[in-house]
């Protein structure tokens, strides 16, 4: 998982480019009935949310993306685990959800070419009350403790386990975070957090577990140097100080 162009890193707003041309990212098909059921699997590593291709990208991009799967990385108890950091504060969760350039005629096609994949990541924190979106995964993860296990997920709204507010992101080019590591990866992350009820974040960071049979945490990845990247922003992330002689800026 060498090269220069590696998941995830840490943002650092100050050196964030504003860009006018990142235009608000527009999800479709996104709100699925409840009699569409969605396979949700521990694999070991995180739990998977297996997507239908109807989910799609068709704003924000300027290509076509398709949903494959969403899945989340998190700490432990003792302290937070979201793979991305802004400005060195790491978030007690992260979002992820891949799609695939509809160029390709598969995920698997496409997670080798430059401009293959598109994930949209979004921080989870510990806020008040439930919160009835992630309530549809959490509630299951009971029945996929052990590693391999699948239960079954009934359609709902999977707009709402992402920030109301899609406007304001940063986007850089970078990869999938665990083997292969491929540098296909166009990310956007949401500048609103999500949030979680405490009792749903001990659910998430105290359930499942991993080959090993211990408890599946920290989760993560460190993150990664930049090499230069730049890392865009769709909103102005420092307030332009202008400077008039006399007056207070």
């Amino acid at each position: 998982c060498g090269g220069t162009k590696q998941s995830p890193i840490n943002v650092d707003t100050a050196q964030a480019i504003f860009s006018p041309d990142l235009r608000p990212i527009q999800l479709s098909g996104y709100s699925l009935p409840a009699n569409k059921q969605l396979k949700l699997k521990n694999n070991g590593h995180t739990v998977v949310l297996d997507l239908p291709e109807s989910l799609a990208l068709t704003g924000g991009y300027a290509q076509q993306y398709r949903a494959v799967q969403l899945h989340l990385h998190w700490g432990s108890p003792s302290g937070p685990g979201s793979e991305h950091t802004i400005n060195g504060r790491r978030f007690a969760a992260e979002i992820h959800v891949v799609h695939y350039n509809t160029k390709y005629d598969s995920f698997t096609e496409a997670m080798v070419h430059p401009d293959g994949l598109a994930v949209l990541g979004a921080f989870l924190e510990v806020g008040h009350g439930e919160n009835q979106y992630y309530h549809e995964i959490l509630k299951h993860l009971l029945e996929i403790q052990e590693v391999g296990q699948e239960a079954l997920v009934s359609g709902f709204n999977i707009a709402g386990l992402l920030p109301a507010n899609l406007k304001l992101y940063f986007h850089y080019n970078g990869s999938l975070t665990t083997p292969p590591c491929y540098q296909t990866v166009k990310w956007t992350i949401f500048n609103q957090t999500m949030l979680l009820s405490h009792h749903q974040m001990s659910m998430l960071v105290s359930t499942l577990r991993n080959p090993d049979n211990t408890l599946l945490q920290n989760n993560y990845r460190p993150v990664q140097n930049l090499h230069g990247r730049r890392v865009l922003a769709s909103f102005q992330t420092t307030p332009s100080v202008k400077h008039f002689p006399g007056k207070e800026s």
